[in-house]
């Protein structure tokens, strides 16, 4: 499983969630570290960003709504869409164009490391597009 993010500026970065699963610790801590750095990389300041994100217990939990308030991401700004509802939220599309251009490269068969490469080569050369 991957997670990321995107700005009005272009894909933030990703992370692989090596198994599969995803606890509110561990999404606290891509906040902590993926999403922090994507916004530090585009210069954007936590207060004046919108975030949006689906209304999964561990997005909703208490140890992210207190991530959210001591790193200074106003609550106001803080959008809770539908789960499983990928026309509703914008990064379903961003997923979509990535794996359509991963389905177009002849070596897919050269092992988990060999994707993962692929798959930052690929959110590296999305645009805004």
């Amino acid at each position: 499983m991957l997670w990321g993010c995107m700005t009005w500026d272009g894909p933030g970065y990703v992370c692989t969630i090596e198994d599969g699963t995803m606890k509110a610790s561990d999404y606290v801590h891509i906040l902590s570290t993926t999403l922090m750095d994507s916004l530090k990389y585009y210069g954007y300041q936590q207060e004046s960003i919108y975030f949006q994100h689906d209304s999964d217990p561990k997005h909703t939990s208490k140890l992210a709504h207190v991530w959210f308030k001591e790193n200074g991401l106003k609550e106001e700004h803080t959008f809770s869409w539908p789960a499983q509802s990928p026309d509703l939220n914008p990064i379903e599309h961003l997923w979509h164009h990535l794996k359509l251009r991963l389905s177009l490269d002849e070596d897919r068969d050269k092992g988990l490391h060999d994707l993962w490469s692929r798959i930052e080569k690929e959110c590296i050369s999305c645009t805004k597009e």
